[in-house]
Formats: structure tokens, sequence, C-alpha cells
């Protein structure tokens, strides 16, 4: 019998080039996700906003996985105002089902801004709803002082955890960080529903190699390098990132090199460089830009380290992407990185968002090679343990029991009627 997934993903495409602005590890995730569950006879359409007018309306992922590009708002519309197009962006795939004359057995829906289309699509069809929002408002609100989000995001994400019938997260920390933002005072409400799934990492994209073959390859000179990568946004601390290197006592042999970034975060980059300047390290510091996956792999292996002073990270890709590359990470004790990394082992954590914290544990893999090998070699150990097809199997898994149960509530409900 045929099992079909609708992924709702209204802001965030799988086949967006990373590094640019809203693109990350949730893009990486769906692209991956969807790829394993066809491998294992699910089929996975992939619903989501046309972010390019020269999008095709399919595209194929893999074996019975593909991208849906629908129309869904202006494309003038920021990403916080993407709520206003969730009644198209259901009315189109709504046209879109009836057209192939498809039925879905349950519904994925990712970040907050799919929820309305989710919670909407799940009544219609009669379908189970499924829940994963890669960050919460609350947590990011929590992390730092500066961010700021709509009272409409945090309501619709707590209208979304009651309506779903099952709540996907990445790791053990963040039930607790539901129940206690979202539900603290709510006595009634019972976590049974969420499940931890970790995300993997592609472990033939990102493996190690030559340093100094990555760094040839990608025209890079031959000092040594710290690399960040992810969008840059104020709340990744790419600030502390400069500071870092600018105090370090070798600073003038090491290169800060940032890979993400479009022309919509030109004026983040344009601060970003003037702190640079300020600090006398300007001709150290190069913004590539978004890049593939493959060129992604390339960076990681061309790197000495990574440095990752987020103020919060759900799970943390990248630093996963890194130790599959054996690339030690030296990264903030937040989120889903106090469960990656082991500290001391495959990197650092650094409890404190101050660059001198991140100056001290750069200095140390920076000025020991053979503390670098080993870090290396055990990032590259504990990533191995990280893949996509178990995210599958047990993601299929919590598919399968749901829309069981969701079968036995309906019949139920037919008898009693």
């Amino acid at each position: 019998m045929e099992y079909r997934v609708a992924f709702l993903s209204l802001h965030g495409c799988p086949v967006a080039r990373l590094g640019e602005k809203d693109t990350g590890g949730m893009n990486v995730y769906l692209k991956e996700t969807a790829k394993q569950l066809g491998k294992l006879g699910i089929k996975v359409d992939v619903f989501t906003r046309v972010h390019d007018p020269n999008d095709e309306e399919v595209i194929q992922l893999g074996i019975n996985a593909r991208v849906i590009h629908l129309k869904a708002g202006e494309s003038t519309y920021r990403k916080e105002d993407l709520y206003q197009a969730g009644p198209e962006f259901v009315e189109n795939v709504l046209r879109f089902q009836k057209h192939e004359n498809t039925e879905y057995n349950l519904i994925h829906s990712h970040y907050w801004l799919s929820s309305y289309p989710g919670i909407t699509l799940s009544k219609l069809w009669s379908v189970p709803l499924v829940s994963t929002f890669h960050t919460l408002a609350k947590l990011k609100l929590k992390a730092k002082a500066e961010e700021k989000e709509s009272r409409r995001r945090i309501t619709t994400e707590t209208e979304a955890i009651l309506q779903s019938d099952g709540i996907v997260v990445s790791t053990d920390s963040e039930i607790s960080d539901i129940k206690e933002l979202y539900f603290k005072s709510d006595k009634t409400f019972k976590h049974s529903k969420i499940k931890v799934i970790t995300p993997g990492v592609n472990l033939e994209i990102f493996r190690p190699g030559n340093r100094s073959e990555a760094k040839k390859k990608l025209k890079l000179s031959t000092r040594k390098m710290v690399l960040y990568a992810g969008r840059v946004e104020p709340l990744k601390g790419i600030d502390i990132a400069i500071s870092a290197v600018a105090m370090l006592e070798i600073n003038e042999e090491v290169d800060l090199i940032v890979v993400g970034g479009d022309s919509t975060s030109a004026d983040i980059v344009a601060e970003l460089k003037e702190l640079a300047s300020s600090l006398g390290i300007s001709e150290r510091v190069k913004f590539v830009g978004s890049i593939s996956q493959s060129e992604l792999g390339d960076f990681y292996r061309a790197a000495d380290v990574l440095i990752f002073p987020s103020y919060y990270e759900s799970f943390g890709l990248v630093a996963l992407e890194a130790m599959a590359s054996g690339t030690p990470v030296v990264a903030s004790r937040v989120g889903g990185l106090t469960k990656l990394l082991k500290n001391g082992e495959t990197g650092y954590l650094v409890p404190f968002r101050c660059a001198e914290s991140f100056t001290e544990k750069l200095e140390v893999i920076l000025s020991n090679p053979a503390l670098q090998d080993a870090i290396s070699y055990s990032a590259r150990r504990d990533a191995i343990g990280y893949g996509w097809a178990d995210l599958a199997r047990k993601l299929a898994g919590f598919y399968t029991s749901l829309s069981d149960q969701y079968s036995l509530v309906s019949d139920s409900a037919v008898e009693i009627v």
C-alpha cells in the first residue's frame, strides 16, 4: 500500500543555495530527510513557496521525493510577513493535489510559518499532523535579549504544539524547553507526543581530507584558517568570531573565512567588515557568500578550526558537518551543541559569549598540531554515528504509528455515530 507524506515548508526550499537569507540547516534537513524517506518507499512531496522566478514547479529530489514550488504571496514579502501568504499557499497545495489526484497519509509541517497550512490541511484531509519547528520564538528571545519576535509567532507556535498529533525535536532539551517556556502553567499538557529524532550528516560530502590541497583548490592563502559557516545574522555571533581572531597572539598568521550571506545581509556584512577594520584585521577576514554543499565540504577540509559563537542552536548541523570533516569545533555552550560536542575531545564548548573565551580555545588548537589531530580523529569518529538514513527509519516508524492511532480514533468515532 502506497504511503505518501506532504512536507510543508512555506519559506524554506530544500534546493535553495545555502548561506543565503533564511537558508541553512532546515533546508538541508528537508532535502536529506525527503530523499532518505523516498529510498524507504515513502513518497514525499515537499511543498514550498516559489523563491526564484526561474524555478520549475516540480523538481525531482530522488527516488519517490520531489519539491513542489507554489506561488504564495508577493516576492517582496519579508520573512516575518509570510504568514499572510498562508491561505494562498493552502489553496495552491489543494489545487496541485486535486490536479494530480493524490491522497496524503500524513502532513509534516516545518517552522512556524507552515503551521497554519499544516493545521488547515490536516483537518481538510483528515490525516495526522506532525510539526517540527527547528527554532522557537521564546527560545530565541531567551538566548539574546536584543532579539525581536512577534506575538503572532508565539501564539501560532503554541496553537501548533496543541493541534499537532506528533512533534519531532532534535534533542531531549527541546522537550524541556517546550514545557517550560510554552506550557509551564498548564499541568494538563502531555509531552508524550513529542519524539526526539536526531538529525544526520552526509558523510560522503563531509569527510576528512588534505588541508593544503583543499586550500589550494579554493585558492586560499597558506595561513592558518578559522572558519565560520552559516547564516549572516546577529544571533549567530559573527562579531564575536571577528573579535576573537583579532585577539589571537598569532593573528597575523590566521585568516577568518565567513561562509554565508547574500545581498539581503549586505548591511550586516558591512558592519562586520567595519568591525574587522577597526580591529586591524580587515585583510585577513574574507566573506565568501552562499555556496553549494560540495563547496562547503572543501571549506571544512581547508579549515584548521570552525568557530561557532551562536547565541542559540536547536541542534547545530554546521558543527556536525565540521566534525564529519575532521575539523575541530569551538562553539557556544547552547542548545543542541551541548549534546553534540564532547568538550575537550571533539572540540570545545565555550560557556560565555565573549571573544576572550573563544580566543583562548582557538589558541589551544592552533598552537598544538598533535591536539588538533587528536580532536579531528575523535570528531570524525563521533560524526559517523549520525546518518540521515537512521533518521528516516525512525521518522517512518513515527509516521506509521501516528497513522495507525489516527485510524483507530477515526474508526471509533464512526462507530459511535
